[in-house]
């Protein structure tokens, strides 16, 4: 009894470790599988058929990359804009500041069949044809939120004695941003763009109700489910976790490596030669 109250808060968090990856487990096995029917929900035996041709079902690439374009896209201006407001807030004192950081958590808020219906009447009044274009607004609007929330926090979270150091060394502005500021709030961005992409790519129901034909990568899904979900898009989510785990543990390492960098001490001389040239 000892040994568990000790180790009672790890085994927990096993335990909820494992049931958060039971599912992706399920995908990816199942992208090996060899279905005997239609339905791909139980294992047959093993084949690499659908990593040979990931394309061999029609329309599943394509919908993966109008996914992949729109997730791309979306993210870039929902970063830059996100980031800016997050810098505005944290930094600045201005009228109405409050009622904008209540206004930014509205539509993390507002459910996304209320979202969805809205921007489809709004587009319907307005006369703009439903597609591509539509879908990036809708979904810049709904990312755009997390990315605020998110940079927010991690600039909340900075010791401003960093930037008034760098400032009492002569540095210029612009410089105590590039080297101090920017590379401290750098995580937090890639995290918040990492957190808009998987948002944008796996919505559903704001993109079905403003795709107009344009079919998605989850709108594809949920069509093929109705006839039986091929194994090729069981490769291709598990080709999007790889890619996913890949670039979080990529810009996590790159992060503790500026971190320590940062850390590091520096001789003064050098530091005031740096940043005065600068």
């Amino acid at each position: 009894m000892r040994w568990l109250r000790r180790n009672l808060i790890g085994i927990i968090a096993i335990l909820v470790l494992v049931y958060l990856f039971i599912p992706i487990a399920v995908v990816i096995a199942l992208s090996f599988n060899n279905p005997s029917g239609k339905f791909n929900t139980s294992w047959n035996e093993f084949s690499l058929d659908a990593w040979k041709n990931i394309c061999g079902v029609p329309g599943v690439c394509s919908s993966f990359v109008t996914s992949i374009q729109i997730g791309l896209v979306s993210t870039l201006i929902a970063t830059l804009l996100g980031s800016m407001i997050a810098f505005g807030l944290v930094r600045y004192r201005f009228r109405g500041r409050g009622t904008t950081n209540l206004l930014i958590f509205l539509p993390m808020a507002t459910p996304e069949v209320v979202m969805g219906a809205s921007l489809l009447a709004l587009f319907l009044n307005l006369r703009f044809p439903l597609g591509m274009g539509t879908v990036m607004v809708a979904h810049i609007m709904f990312i755009i939120s997390f990315v605020v929330v998110t940079v927010k926090a991690r600039l909340q979270g900075m010791d401003p004695r960093l930037e008034e150091a760098a400032r009492d060394l002569y540095a210029s502005p612009r410089a105590t941003f590039r080297y101090v500021t920017f590379p401290l709030v750098l995580p937090g961005i890639i995290g918040a763009a990492l957190l808009g992409f998987s948002l944008s790519f796996d919505d559903f129901i704001i993109s079905f109700f403003n795709a107009g034909t344009l079919v998605t990568f989850p709108i594809f899904i949920w069509g093929a489910a109705q006839r039986g979900i091929p194994v090729q898009v069981n490769a291709l989510a598990t080709l999007v976790f790889v890619v996913a785990l890949l670039i979080v543990l990529g810009a996590q390492f790159v992060g503790n490596r500026r971190r320590k960098a940062l850390e590091a001490p520096v001789p003064e001389p050098i530091l005031v030669d740096r940043l005065s040239r600068s």
